[in-house]
């Protein structure tokens, strides 16, 4: 097994050092979309095969939907690789440049990583999102995704590898694991520091805790998407109900989901019961503090403590009373996660303040936080959203896939 992943690992190497011309890169892209075009019925089946052996192992509901594709996904999935195959080269792009006094002349210029490794869970798509933008980013990439989507796994990375092989470019640049075995991704982990220079998992909150505890390998993403939305008392109720409605309740299974919202208590009482309601209303559990339900005239629950700490991922939210916008930041400091959080209001001055004493990594104003997407943010598509304080933060598209190093001239200086 480790003998298997060692050459992997040498093969992306190699492929990582074959530098490639944007042309080039950009003319398999529009073949791979082309390619899942024309072999959709192949993949489609393929899915199926994944869909009915995850519902034979008991998946919940919310994860075979993230399993699986139909032609819309899948066609979703095609114009994302078209979008990426249209961005400018993030690779070689000089960031700043400047001459010291003394004649040097330094530029800062942007490269690729070189080699990362994915762990993935549940959602196809992350193959061909990742792979593109790993490969327009001049990265090679090991793919390890979930026992449950292999056979669409397999076949979107196959359909990748055959673009690349007839652009005459190192089908190698991409390589899947073709394996349900756990120990690869410990393999993955801890025993291939020479060959991969960043892990990034996509996942629940056990396979990241999982790579964060045991990866001797740098690491971008997340733990969990604890999400906040603050209602100010200068918040405007119909903005304020269409915002929450779709923050919760558009998709609940995303990391971009609010899992709480935060009343100002100038406007609790006007303000809960339509805006809960519409949210009880598509079956949404309420979890609320003593305050909450004494207004609340609908369904309401118990807030305990823990609740402002939990990922719901599903049709739950947890609801809070507040005196001020301070006491909204502390709260979002001391229980967020640093993904994603909003303030609705009109005043200014207050979102100013919000956003910036906020340490999440995506701050928002008057927004849903179902916006916290590469894809949104017109990134072409994203590897994941990363909450670590150093960057990359945020959505982790194209430009966050390279690093950067100096290059430095002058006419023979020496150092006194």
């Amino acid at each position: 097994m480790s003998k298997i992943m060692n050459l992997i690992g040498v093969k992306s190497r190699k492929a990582s050092e074959k530098k490639v011309d944007i042309d080039t890169k950009n003319k398999v892209l529009r073949l791979y979309a082309k390619l899942l075009d024309k072999e959709n019925g192949l993949i489609l089946r393929e899915n199926l095969k994944d869909i009915k052996f995850a519902k034979k192992k008991g998946v919940k509901e919310n994860l075979i939907n993230r399993l699986r594709i139909d032609e819309v996904k899948l066609k979703n999935i095609k114009n994302s690789i078209i979008k990426i195959s249209k961005l400018k080269d993030p690779v070689n792009v000089t960031l700043k440049k400047w001459t010291r006094p003394n004649g040097l002349k330094i530029k800062k210029v942007t490269i690729p990583i070189g080699v990362i490794g994915v762990i993935f869970e549940s959602r196809p798509n992350v193959t061909s999102d990742v792979a593109s933008l790993c490969f327009k980013s001049g990265n090679a990439v090991i793919l390890k995704g979930g026992s449950e989507a292999i056979n669409t796994n397999r076949i979107l990375s196959k359909l990748f590898r055959q673009a690349l092989l007839k652009n005459k470019v190192d089908e190698n640049y991409i390589q899947f694991v073709d394996s349900k075995d756990r120990k690869m991704v410990d393999i993955m982990l801890s025993k291939m520091k020479k060959y991969i220079d960043v892990i990034i998992p996509r996942g629940g909150k056990n396979l990241v805790k999982r790579v964060q505890d045991f990866s001797t390998v740098p690491i971008i993403g997340h733990l969990e998407g604890i999400c906040h939305t603050f209602i100010d008392k200068d918040a405007e109720l119909n903005m304020a109900s269409n915002i929450v409605y779709n923050a919760k309740l558009r998709n609940t299974a995303i990391c971009g989901a609010t899992e709480t919202i935060l009343f100002h208590d100038k406007i609790v009482k006007k303000f809960c019961n339509p805006i809960l309601k519409k949210l009880e209303d598509e079956n949404c559990k309420i979890y609320g503090d003593n305050i909450l339900r004494k207004y609340y005239k609908g369904n309401m629950y118990s807030a305990k403590e823990k609740d402002w700490s939990t990922e719901y991922l599903t049709a739950t939210v947890s609801v809070k009373v507040v005196k001020s916008s301070d006491e909204a930041i502390n709260h979002i400091n001391k229980y967020g996660t640093m993904h994603t959080d909003s303030i609705i209001t009109k005043n200014k001055n207050t979102a100013n303040k919000f956003l910036k004493n906020i340490k999440s990594s995506i701050a928002m104003h008057n927004t849903s936080t179902q916006f916290a997407d590469g894809g949104e943010f017109g990134f072409g598509g994203e590897v994941g959203i990363s909450t670590n304080k150093l960057p990359p933060r945020g959505p982790v598209g194209l430009e966050q896939l390279v690093s950067y190093k100096y290059e430095i001239s002058s006419k023979g200086k020496i150092r006194k």
